[in-house]
């Protein structure tokens, strides 16, 4: 299936986000709403904004830094996160706060945020809030341990990554726990948030009744790691740490090159003799350690130490090149730079270059784009991004809400927005 043209609709043109979240995890949810076709208006405070605007590296005139060298360099994570979103400033602990919130939810479809559990009640913007300005609204919390599932401690993915049991899925026995390096639960937590957007919005269509919708980081990367029967091998007397390898399924894994690694997958039969053979190996196939999938298994250890043996011989392309000749599923372990420039995924537009709205950017620069094909609609993201803080204040407050000049002007000398 492929992209349609450009002047085909998205699928969630219409609906229009009220977004109160910062960092990482309620961000990207509503980038993905974004890129879906949802209007975004991203709430920042008056004072300082989104905690992303100071994340380095920066991109601007002098390309990429690590340090901001001038007014109108943007970080990479403000500037990649916030597209397609229209900015406008609140001070959320001003008195008129509440009154603005309301009248913003009174346009809106969603409502999401991501503060610690039970912060938005404090501040008067929780359900309760907006449900009393508009019934029907649908309001999403992304939190770290769910609704009222906090004394108030802060989740960042890190610690989620700790609690979940996950940073022990890798890595060899014996060895340090493993964080993994994309941000799982700050990226898993919001994917199930915007799942129940749109499940809630169905809902809505039948009944006409808004809810809240509550997903936890913690709750949202356990049930990722609790996939893997982690207590079963325990009880099997298998490691569930099994490094670059996976011995319940061996021949499955990463294995050294010459020159770099390559990732093999040979767990059925055909395809173990297949290999066994390309590596010169072939009376492995009638060898009672390594002739059947349980065999294999068990002694997957000495197996897996013949595979790197062979595979260490030679370099990462002459290993790809002979078991795909074969028909053995295969792939050179690239870095993340290298794979965000696959061809394949920059023509469905899974990732997309960085664009700064002044300056050229290096096309090897890249960033998240929407990875979902549709037969009768399009993705991508409305060509606006909140450069300056509030920078949409004048068409979202004055033009979406009908606030007058002197009622804007009013607002700022309160300090409001």
């Amino acid at each position: 299936m492929t992209q349609s043209s450009v002047s085909a609709p998205r699928p969630l043109e219409g609906l229009r986000v009220i977004d109160l979240t910062r960092a990482l995890a309620g961000p990207y949810a509503t980038l993905l709403l974004a890129g879906l076709g949802a209007e975004i208006i991203k709430i920042e405070d008056p004072k300082g904004g989104d905690l992303a605007r100071e994340n380095s590296p920066y991109v601007g005139r002098d390309g990429v830094t690590v340090m901001r060298a001038h007014p109108d360099d943007l970080s990479v994570s403000h500037l990649t996160r916030a597209r397609g979103k229209k900015g406008v400033s609140l001070n959320l602990k001003a008195p008129e706060a509440r009154e603005v919130f309301a009248d913003l939810v009174r346009s809106a479809d969603v409502v999401i945020e991501n503060f610690t559990s039970g912060t938005a009640d404090r501040l008067g913007v929780g359900y309760a809030a907006a449900q009393a300005a508009n019934p029907g609204i649908i309001y999403c919390a992304l939190s770290g341990f769910g609704a009222g599932g906090s004394d108030g401690s802060k989740a960042m993915d890190v610690l989620i990554q700790a609690l979940s049991g996950a940073m022990y899925t890798s890595g060899e026995e014996g060895t340090p726990p493993v964080r993994i390096g994309i941000p799982m639960a700050d990226m898993l937590a919001p994917v199930f948030g915007v799942i129940g957007i749109l499940a809630a919005l169905q809902h809505r269509e039948k009944t006409g009744l808004g809810q809240f919708v509550d997903v936890s980081m913690l709750g949202a990367l356990t049930s990722f790691v609790a996939i893997e029967n982690w207590r079963a091998m325990e009880m099997a007397g298998m490691s569930g740490r099994t490094g670059l390898t996976v011995h319940r399924l061996s021949p499955f894994g990463v294995f050294r090159c010459a020159d770099g690694y390559v990732a093999i997958v040979a767990v059925h039969e055909g395809l173990a003799r297949s290999l066994f053979r390309i590596m010169g190996e072939p009376g492995f196939a009638d060898d009672p350690r390594y002739n059947s999938r349980d065999g294999r298994v068990a002694n997957a250890v000495g197996l897996e130490a013949q595979i790197e043996a062979w595979t260490s011989s030679l370099p990462t392309a002459e290993v790809v090149r002979l078991l795909e000749a074969e028909g053995v599923p295969v792939a050179p372990v690239r870095h993340p730079s290298e794979g965000m420039l696959d061809p394949r995924v920059v023509a469905r537009g899974e990732t997309m270059a960085v664009k700064h709205p002044r300056y050229d950017t290096d096309e090897s620069l890249r960033t998240v784009g929407i990875p979902i094909q549709f037969s009768g609609c399009r993705t991508g993201f409305d060509d606006v991004l909140p450069v300056e803080i509030g920078q949409h204040n004048a068409s979202v407050y004055g033009e979406t809400l009908g606030y007058s000049a002197e009622r804007l002007e009013q607002l700022r000398a309160a300090g409001t927005i």
